[in-house]
Formats: C-alpha cells, structure tokens, sequence
C-alpha cells in the first residue's frame, strides 16, 4: 500500500499545538478542535509523544476514542520517550526549538532512537492513543536544527534502531507505513540514498512552503518521485507567519521574512486570493505531494483551511507570483 492510497484525502491535520505549544491550551479547546476536524472530513490524524511530553496524544487519543477506528489514519513518531518522572518544560535543552512546550506537560523527556526505545515508545504511545494499532509511524526530529553538530550521530543511532525496528513492524503488517518526520531535508536524503530500510514517505515539516522551498526542490523531491516516495507537508503556513500570525520556524518572525509575506499578502490582495489558500495549495502542487497537515487549536481554523484547500485561485496570480521571484522557477505550480 502506498501512502498516497492509505490517506483518505489531502488534508490532515497537524496535532503540535494540542500539546499546548507556544500557549496554554485548554482541554476543551483541544476536543473542539478535533471534533472540528472531525465535522469538517479531515480524517488524517499527525501526532507525537514529543507534544506537550504526550499532552497531544492523550488529547487526539480521548477525541477520536469514541469515533471508529477504521474510520480515519494515525500516525505518530518515535525518537522520545515519556517518563513519569518530571522536569521543568522550560529548562529542556531542544536546539532552535528551546521553549516550544513549555506549557506542556511537566513528565521528563528522554530523546533515544535505539530499538528498545522505539518499541517501548510505540507502546506507550498506543496507550495514550488509546487504540490498538498505528498506520504510519515517523522517525522524529534526525536533523541539526534539534542536535546541532551531534546530528549525524543520531541519525546513526536511528538508522540503525528506530528504522529497522519500523521496517520490520510494517514487513510484518503490524503498520503501514514508516519514514522520517523531520524539519530540515538532510537526513530525508540520506536516507534515500541508503540501500535498506526503505521508507514509504516522509513528513516534511515547513521546508516546502511559499517561504522556503529551493532546498527541497534541487535533490530531495526528485529522488523521492523516483523512488515512489512521498510527501507530507508539514507547517505549510510556515509556524503561522502565512496564517495571519507571527511565528516562522517556531520563533518571533524575522524582517526579512515579514517583508517577504507582505509581497506575498499585497499580490494576493489584487487578486482577490487569501494567503492561507496560495500557502496550502502551493505545498499541495508538488506531485510527491501526498497531503498537507496544518496544526490548529481552535475549531475556526478548520474551516479556514478546508475553505483554503477549495478556494479558487487565478492563474494570474501564479504567473506573477513567479515572475515577482517569490517562488522558485522550478516549482510545479497548482495551474492546468
């Protein structure tokens, strides 16, 4: 089975901001966003044990429990493992991503690729999903902007844990599906260089955007098209700065990136085009493009990006987005 036949459409959604990130979001909030999502279709369901040191899960885990479970596809990551043991959320040490989930849960986060850890994590996280199997498990955050010049040595510990654990669980049809679920393109291709394991697709996370797409396009969607290998786009509003909000890469946006979304904002404005509707369908456009998976933690939101995913954007729009410099020449665009 191949990814693109296991997703029931091409829009999930993204569960990082249940875990509380960048604010305290309340249990209430979270059930109505999911039922949102729900209600609206969406049945792609993207978690983490790292969100909210398991917050996120136990929050998909109690909306989609009464819900029929080969009615919708899940998919977690490995690559952390959750204590009952606690620590403070803001002391962590996350690379770029320092404070991410400070107002998540306060349980003790241990970061391990080997494979008594990813089996141990795959248990647990079935716990608190509260369901008895996955589709699709990601290897979680393999890359420099979490591990700085120590990343390749933890990439190695996951080649040679986490994915041969993965591959072996989906060989034996215990999941569907395996990859990485990263934010940097690196060690996606690595991987796809190697001769074995294989994965079946990645998670992408925001280097696939209006914002920042070159990189991904010079090697790694490429090769992944000719392997058959395809993409989930994570943070397609690129950590909301596309979406109205402030945050690119998780942190407070730069100047050059807010002059670069108000190009994008003033073209789309003569063209009677929301930004939200350019940023998804953009992602969407590339052909190992298999689904986008916006995060949202609040029911309105759902419906702006299913609106976003069927808004009717003119050509025009296109053409002068390309001819402004604002995307890359080589990118497909979402045109006949």
């Amino acid at each position: 089975m191949t990814i693109t036949s296991l997703l029931p459409g091409r829009l999930g959604l993204g569960t990082a901001p249940l875990g509380s990130m960048f604010r305290d979001v309340s249990a209430e909030e979270a059930a109505a966003t999911v039922d949102a999502a729900w209600d609206h279709g969406i049945r792609y369901y993207d978690t983490a044990p790292f969100y909210g040191a398991g917050l996120a899960e136990i929050r998909l885990g109690d909306s989609l429990a009464g819900r029929p479970r080969d009615s919708y596809v899940l998919s977690t990551k490995v690559g952390r493992v959750i204590l009952d043991e606690v620590e403070d959320p803001a002391a962590r040490e996350l690379g770029e991503k320092g404070g991410l989930f400070e107002h998540g849960r306060p349980n003790k986060i241990v970061h391990d690729w080997t494979a008594d850890a990813t089996k141990r994590s795959i248990e647990d996280s079935l716990r608190r999903l509260r369901t008895d199997r996955l589709d699709i498990v990601w290897v979680h955050d393999v890359a420099q902007d979490f591990h700085g010049d120590d990343w390749l040595a933890v990439y190695e510990s996951a080649r040679t844990g986490a994915f041969r654990v993965l591959q072996q669980l989906r060989d034996e049809g215990v999941i569907k599906a395996w990859g990485l679920g990263v934010n940097r393109v690196e060690p996606i291709e690595l991987t796809l260089d190697l001769d074995e394991p294989k994965p079946d697709a990645f998670l992408l996370a925001g280097r696939y955007t209006l914002l920042d797409h070159d990189r991904a396009l010079e090697r790694l969607l490429p090769t992944a098209a000719d392997q058959g290998v395809s993409l989930v786009v994570g943070g397609p509003y690129s950590s909301g700065i596309l979406a109205g909000g402030t945050h690119f890469e998780y942190q407070d946006a730069p100047a050059h990136i807010i002059e670069k979304v108000a190009r994008i904002k003033e073209l789309a404005e003569r063209h009677g085009v929301s930004v939200k509707a350019a940023a998804l369908q953009f992602s969407l456009a590339h052909p190992a493009a298999a689904a986008a998976i916006p995060g949202a933690t609040r029911p309105s939101r759902i419906a702006e990006d299913v609106a976003a995913l069927d808004e009717a954007v003119p050509a025009a729009f296109w053409t002068e987005l390309r001819e402004a410099g604002l995307v890359s020449p080589l990118a497909p665009l979402p045109v006949a």
